[in-house]
Formats: structure tokens, C-alpha cells, sequence
């Protein structure tokens, strides 16, 4: 399943090589991938690559979101081109009850593109994904750029609006029958299951 962000959140065409989203399936989850254009602004964040890296969306980021759109249960997940992760599990709109998981994550940089791949094991989705969306941001202070590849529709915009991914109402419908075929079910989660607030 492929995916291109073309638009910034609020509607606009973006005025670059817009950042492409493949998901294949994987051993025991999902296999995504990611290419874009590096912008490298802002500078690296400071943690380790390869690691969780908390409050990465301040940074240089691709980030997709799967959702129930009855529970309101959903992976969040960032990826950096210089390597950090973050991976939140959320029950309710912001409502994190888990985060910095651990994610096999690796990176491939050049000078104006980088690529990524990120294995998603079946235990971060939340039963039941319905719905989809992924974003991206770079740029610094005024030049900060947030794009997405569901953004609000123009005409819902309100004066003075500002972007929020957790507008879980623009999301759009998604299934994983798709990519692993009708009479594939999604595995149960056993931290779902127990969905105990660590935070």
C-alpha cells in the first residue's frame, strides 16, 4: 500500500518532492517505509539513534497514525531521518497510556533525501484498525512546514486554526485486508489487551 503526502495540513500543495509511505506485510506485523526529502532543519535531536527519542515531533519527522475509529485506540508512529523513534499507544483523542516503545529501525541518509524502514509488530496496532492517516514536518520557527496526507478540508477551516494531528475525524477509511488479502484477521494484542496506563 502506497502513499504520497501532497498536501500541507490545511489543504495546500506542497512545493517539494512530496514523502512517499509504503507499507508491506512483515514478519509478525508490518513492514514501513518511508522516503523524503531531507530537509535537516531542524538539527539532530539529541538522542541516540536507533533509540526512542520522547517529543520527536519538534524535530524533522514522518509520522503515521492507525486508528479504531469506534474506540478511539491508536498507534501513533514518528520516525527521524537521523534514526530516533517514537511509537505511542493512545486510548482516546491525546490520551497517551503508552510510549517509547521499541521499534527495529533503520535509516539511509543522503544529502537531500533519506529513506527508513521500520518493522511494526502486530502487537503496537489497536484491534480493529479502521481508519488512516500519516503526516510530516520539517522547518524551523516560521518556516516550520506540517503537511498531510488527509489534511482538513479547506472549507472547515476556522480563522486562526492551528495544525493538529489529532484531528481523528479527517482521517480516512483503511484496511489491512487490502495488503494481506480478505480472509486475513489482525492478530490480538496482548498489550492491548491489558492497556494499563504507564505514563
Amino acid at each position: 500500500m502506497d502513499f504520497k503526502i501532497e498536501h500541507t495540513w490545511d489543504g495546500f500543495p506542497v512545493k517539494h518532492e512530496p514523502v512517499f509511505v509504503r507499507l508491506n506485510p512483515g514478519d509478525g506485523g508490518v513492514m514501513m517505509e518511508v522516503s523524503a526529502p531531507f530537509f535537516n532543519d531542524p538539527q539532530t535531536p539529541l538522542g541516540e539513534p536507533g533509540k526512542p527519542f520522547n517529543e520527536l515531533w519538534d524535530y524533522e519527522v514522518v509520522e503515521t497514525f492507525f486508528l479504531n475509529d469506534i474506540t478511539e485506540q491508536y498507534l501513533e508512529v514518528e520516525l527521524c531521518p537521523h534514526g530516533q523513534h517514537l511509537v505511542l499507544l493512545l486510548s482516546g483523542r491525546r490520551n497517551v497510556w503508552k510510549q517509547e516503545l521499541a521499534l527495529s529501525f533503520q535509516v539511509s541518509r543522503g544529502e537531500t533525501k533519506w529513506e527508513g524502514r521500520a518493522h511494526l509488530p502486530w502487537s503496537y496496532f489497536p484491534p480493529n484498525v479502521t481508519k488512516f492517516n500519516s503526516f510530516a514536518i520539517h522547518g524551523s520557527e516560521d518556516r516550520r512546514s506540517y503537511e498531510a496526507l488527509y489534511p482538513v478540508p479547506q472549507h472547515e477551516l476556522q480563522q486562526g486554526q492551528k495544525p493538529d494531528f489529532h484531528r481523528l475525524e479527517y482521517f480516512k477509511p483503511f484496511s489491512f485486508n487490502t495488503l494481506l488479502g480478505q480472509e486475513w484477521k489482525q492478530p490480538e494484542s496482548d498489550l492491548w489487551l491489558i492497556e494499563k496506563p504507564d505514563v
